[in-house]
């Protein structure tokens, strides 16, 4: 059984290490063009993004970053010129590989971490029904929906419920609590909501709290210190969040979760509420793709990891052409945050990306996912033929 929450993985293995493209096995001209191009996406008069951080490697190589823009560029958003308000030139705050970033839905990754190492352990079963562990849940307890639906996306929940509308939290919980799906189980529906009973789930199960789940489990002993639920006041800035764009008015929004569920649920939610760094992010991938260990630690058994990145995947979006390029087709695992981030890893080439952006700063528009899908096309096609005895 894995040893989680800090315990010893057996040999030690290698933690992330800066190296040259060649020492990673990856072709140096590509990654320069990939660090040009992420580089770019904030430049122009309509950037894709304020700011961005890429991380990329293979193995235990970072072999590529780049970081570009702001954290913080504008004050506001002016509705009447549908453009940002430019903070002054010493007013604004500089992208770094340090900033911490709202990650959105990557969340949903370390909700379903702390799940399947529940289930690694034998106290939560993958295909036991939700109504047996929490049946004040009656929407879901009466349609039957299994553990397994909802970390596949296939309990039929419909993606979103309008939590923040609800006077206070146990409103917003009774509304939570009822809410059935909409559609038939067993069909591939993305939806928050599936994240936030599964938290109520291991909450209940364990009696502690989601976000000491995630530390305990995962990012004190991974030694991701910059990974954690909010507020994080030094974050890199989101959205001047008002209507109609917007479902709250919040107004300009940094260090403070972006998703209107999440803050309406105190900031700590299955589906988003963290905040981490390129790095850390980093890390998690290494792990995964070392089977579950890092250093000294081990978070989750092989196995297990397995049936988390292989499809169709628990909690992980696998071969997704949309945002991982040419990664997908062969086994890529990943995910995507509505604030601009996104992380790809690759089991057969052991590599990963890791592109953080704040795209909602000052406003959301339309999601963009080509430079995503373009920047783990430049990684693949990176990738050089290993000799037999590796790097």
């Amino acid at each position: 059984m894995a040893a989680h929450g800090g315990g010893e993985g057996g040999l030690s293995s290698p933690r992330l290490r800066h190296g040259t493209p060649e020492r990673a096995g990856l072709d140096p001209a590509q990654l320069a063009a990939l660090v040009r191009e992420v580089r770019g996406l904030c430049e122009g008069p309509q950037p894709w993004c304020a700011g961005v951080v890429l991380l990329a490697g293979r193995g235990p190589v970072i072999a590529a970053e780049a970081v570009g823009g702001w954290a913080v560029r504008y004050s506001a958003y002016d509705e009447s010129a549908d453009r940002g308000v430019e903070l002054p030139a010493d007013a604004r705050v500089p992208m770094t590989l340090d900033t911490v970033f709202d990650l959105a839905s990557l969340t949903k990754l370390f909700t379903s971490i702390a799940a399947v190492q529940q289930i690694e352990r034998g106290t939560l079963g993958i295909d036991a029904q939700v109504g047996a562990y929490l049946p004040d849940f009656t929407g879901a307890a009466r349609h039957a929906v299994t553990v397994r639906q909802l970390l596949t996306h296939t309990s039929g929940l419909r993606p979103e419920l309008p939590l923040y509308e609800a006077r206070n939290r146990p409103a917003r919980l009774a509304a939570l609590r009822a809410e059935f799906p909409s559609s038939k189980p067993g069909h591939y529906r993305y939806s928050d909501l599936n994240m936030l009973l599964l938290q109520h789930l291991l909450e209940r199960l364990t009696g502690r709290t989601l976000d000491a789940l995630v530390h305990e489990g995962i990012t004190r002993p991974l030694g991701m210190s910059a990974t954690s639920f909010g507020p994080r006041p030094g974050a890199a800035a989101t959205e001047d969040q008002r209507k109609p764009w917007a479902k709250a008015d919040r107004g300009p929004l940094r260090g403070a979760v972006h998703d209107e569920n999440a803050w309406a649920l105190g900031g700590v939610a299955g589906h988003a509420g963290l905040f981490s760094t390129a790095h850390d992010l980093a890390v998690l991938c290494r792990t995964l793709l070392n089977g579950g260990s890092y250093g000294t630690a081990r978070i989750l058994g092989p196995d297990f990891v397995d049936l988390m990145l292989c499809a169709p995947g628990l909690g992980f979006l696998v071969d997704q052409p949309w945002f991982m390029g040419e990664l997908a087709g062969r086994g890529a695992a990943g995910h995507t945050g509505f604030t601009g981030t996104s992380l790809v890893l690759d089991p057969v080439t052991d590599t990963f990306l890791v592109l953080l952006a704040n795209t909602v700063h000052p406003r959301r528009r339309p999601p963009d996912n080509g430079p995503r899908a373009r920047a783990a096309t430049r990684l693949a096609r990176s990738v050089v033929p290993l000799g037999p005895y590796g790097v």
